[in-house]
């Protein structure tokens, strides 16, 4: 995955800290949909970044990181916690459940599924398994 991203300060060991402007699945085509709010649309968010280009702080730069990587952490957040919803829903009505029993077994199982998301999460930034690199400098700062 391609990003223009900012650079924000330098670190050691040829790190940089880089704003990176929040990608959506959609593309921001809002005037099409109209689903996302501004503020997600707006959002950038700090990550560090291999910079073997030497980018300065305020240089407009180019950002790879692993497509395969941030797609899967994508399939984890987005499709995980709906898919537990469906299947415990399904799974209680055919035991018998209510339709309020099938309903709740189906938000215990999405609520179960962004906890599973979370420690994923957390456990991706503690590995470290989506990495970025600066590969060119846009613009000086």
């Amino acid at each position: 995955m391609v990003q223009t991203a900012k650079v924000t300060r330098i670190l050691e060991n040829g790190l940089a800290e880089v704003a990176v402007k929040r990608q959506s699945a959609c593309g921001h085509d809002c005037s099409q949909c109209g689903g996302c709010s501004e503020m997600l649309v707006s959002q950038t968010v700090a990550v560090v970044a291999e910079n073997p280009v030497r980018a300065m702080p305020g240089d407009t730069v180019t950002v790879e990181s692993a497509t395969g990587r941030v797609l899967r952490a994508a399939a984890l957040l987005y499709l995980v916690p709906f898919a537990l919803f469906f299947v415990l829903y399904l799974l209680a009505i055919s035991l018998g459940a209510p339709e309020g029993g099938g309903i709740g077994a189906g938000f215990a199982g999405f609520a179960a599924g962004l906890l599973l998301a979370v420690a994923a999460d957390r456990r991706m930034r503690r590995k470290k398994s989506i990495t970025f690199r600066i590969t060119a400098i846009q613009a000086a700062g």
